[in-house]
């Protein structure tokens, strides 16, 4: 074996940059880092020679000079100072490690200046050694590395083509442009800009510039607190019927991103039966906590994190996710009154089909609005769908002065522009922005799922004469085992021996259905997913007892269906993930047939 010796500074760092460093985006990553937590406004970032000629400028605070030498040494940062500030990291970097390890495998030249001086410092860096120099520059702080990895070619050999590399750093600066919405970055790739921000704190406007107004137009805010916990979730999500084929979610943790099972799993949990499979919503979240809650010292790269209290993050993220995607959003409480307003989005009608609420601004306080009589409200007229008849009620008078139920507060509801049937299948009808066109089956199926989920007894129907049911052993096994989950839907079904059952009850929306049928669908779909046979039970219920497409219906029965769906807590897909409408602009049909012009 041969003699122990110490290793030179430089190879210690390029070990350690090993860790820190793995490709141009890391490089990219630490120094806007370091920009964002100088305090910079505004972030330009250039890539050339193939990625590895990189250009960060900022105008942030800039690095004091009796610094600038201690900033490219080892374990040297502003932004701890002892161990307990492991436990309250407010920054993105606290390392000390990235331009120590940067300048060990780059040559790197670093021009800086502070408000308190009036000249800048230039610094060069190349084999970890530092030469400093006075110069004239802003406010601010520019790092130019070039050559990366000219001295470690295993690494430059292992790098992926220019156009994946660059990829990466794109991805990078479209994360952190989300989450820090009060800088404006800029992206160039070879002297061509890539993306730009206008860093004016509106997290909807950076969407639209670094995706598209279609994608913005897709989404649902989220916004969700905890006081006693000091939890906060806030943020934008697609709707179910706006999917994407890569699971890339823009997921931060006090505003660092970070890549977490636990998050990731409680957004596909909100969307489970939302969504097709191999389909994934449009995320953009952040969530607060106390940093002392939230371990983010984990890995190098710091993406990794752990939890204090991991079942209630995921219930938290759960619930301020599924509200979203419920059309309600929880806002900030008013000075006076600690209230939560939960304003609709799209379906005014959330908890029956009875309970209408008014999408009208508040403007008067809230004591006022429940302490005002019945009395004094003017009457509207009410609507009777079985005899399609409008009637006006005059409010009886009482000897006790009455208050305000919201619940006995009806409005007339608007009676859709209903077109006609396209192919008995789907329901066109004119809205003021365009035509939508509505799969009939899916909606029906849609509000037949809700509803079922929400009612504790499902009606059941005796069946005097059912079919003898062919069946596995396996089956007959699961059917035995979890009779009470059949029973909860309004299912009885009898295991007459190892290969047959017959069925004694079934759900009265499913009375002229197939039984074998009914069974059949249920099996098929369970693939192995014991735990998830009372949804699946559900799903076909619900999916057997639609309305089926080449139905033809009438216009009454159109007017029903589409009045039903548009109750829908989630009226964007099927239970199976299918998107229920189609919105076609006014200007795309016009633009069609040239009157745009």
């Amino acid at each position: 074996m041969a003699r122990i010796k110490q290793l030179s500074k430089n190879l210690i760092n390029q070990i350690a940059a090993g860790e820190v460093i793995e490709r141009p985006m890391s490089v990219v990553k630490e120094l806007v880092e370091n920009s964002v937590d100088a305090g910079a406004t505004k972030i330009s970032v250039e890539i050339n020679n193939d990625c590895r000629d990189i250009r960060v400028a900022d105008n942030g605070s800039g690095i004091h000079p009796d610094d600038i030498m201690l900033a490219f040494s080892k374990h040297a940062t502003s932004k701890i100072e002892n161990s307990d500030d492991l436990y309250a990291i407010k920054t993105l970097g606290f390392r000390g490690e990235a331009l120590a390890s940067i300048i060990s495998i780059a040559k790197v030249t670093c021009i800086t200046r502070t408000k308190d001086f009036d000249n800048g410092f230039k610094v060069e860096c190349a084999d970890s050694e530092v030469k400093k120099s006075q110069t004239g520059c802003a406010v601010g702080t520019i790092m130019n590395v070039k050559d990366l990895f000219y001295n470690i070619p295993a690494r430059l050999k292992f790098l992926k083509n220019p156009r994946t590399e660059f990829s990466y750093i794109q991805e990078l600066i479209q994360s952190l442009a989300l989450i820090n919405t009060h800088v404006a970055f800029e992206l160039k790739n070879n002297d061509k800009t890539i993306l730009k921000t206008n860093g004016l704190g509106n997290l909807l406007n950076t969407i639209k510039d670094l995706y598209s107004k279609d994608t913005a137009s897709h989404l649902k805010e989220v916004f969700k607190t905890d006081e006693l916990s000091g939890l906060k979730i806030s943020g934008y999500v697609s709707t179910p019927d706006y999917t994407r084929s890569s699971k890339k979610y823009n997921i931060f943790i006090n505003s660092r991103t970070v890549k977490c099972p636990i998050f990731q799993k409680a957004i596909d949990t909100a969307y489970k039966n939302l969504i097709a499979k191999g389909k994934y919503p449009f995320v953009v979240l952040n969530l607060e906590l106390p940093p002392t809650d939230v371990d983010v010292n984990v890995h190098p790269t710091k993406k990794e994190v752990r939890y204090k209290n991991t079942n209630q993050i995921f219930s938290f993220i759960y619930a301020g996710v599924d509200m979203a995607l419920s059309n309600y959003v929880e806002r900030q409480a008013t000075e006076s009154l600690n209230v939560i307003d939960f304003t609709p989005t799209q379906a005014e009608q959330k908890t029956s089909e009875d309970v209408y609420v008014s999408d009208l601004p508040l403007k008067k306080p809230v004591q006022d609005v429940f302490l005002k009589p019945v009395r004094d409200i003017p009457t509207k007229p009410s609507y009777t769908p079985q005899t399609s008849e409008r009637t006006y009620q005059e409010p009886q008078q009482t000897k006790q002065q009455s208050f305000i139920n919201h619940a006995e507060i009806q409005e007339v509801e608007p009676e859709e522009n209903i077109i006609g049937q396209y192919a008995k299948t789907y329901i066109l009808i004119e809205k003021e922005d365009g035509l939508e066109i509505v799969d009939q089956h899916i909606a029906d199926e849609r509000y037949i799922y809700e509803k079922l989920k929400a009612q504790k007894e499902i009606a059941s129907q005796i069946l005097f004469i059912s079919d003898v049911i062919e069946v596995t052993p396996t089956e007959a096994q699961l059917i035995r085992n979890n009779k009470d989950k059949f029973e909860h839907f309004g299912f009885e079904i009898e295991v007459l021996n190892d290969k047959e059952v017959t069925f004694k009850k079934v759900p009265q929306l499913l009375s002229r259905v197939n039984t074998k049928e009914i069974l059949s669908d249920i099996l098929e779909n369970l693939d192995g997913d014991i735990a998830g046979l009372e949804e699946h039970i559900l799903i076909t219920t619900s999916c057997k007892a639609a309305v089926k497409a080449h139905q033809e219906l009438s216009l009454f029965q159109m007017q029903e269906l589409i009045k039903k769906w548009r109750k829908c807590e989630k009226p964007y897909t099927c239970p199976h993930g299918r998107p229920i409408s189609k919105l076609i602009p006014h200007k795309q049909i016009a633009g069609f047939f040239e009157r745009n012009k």
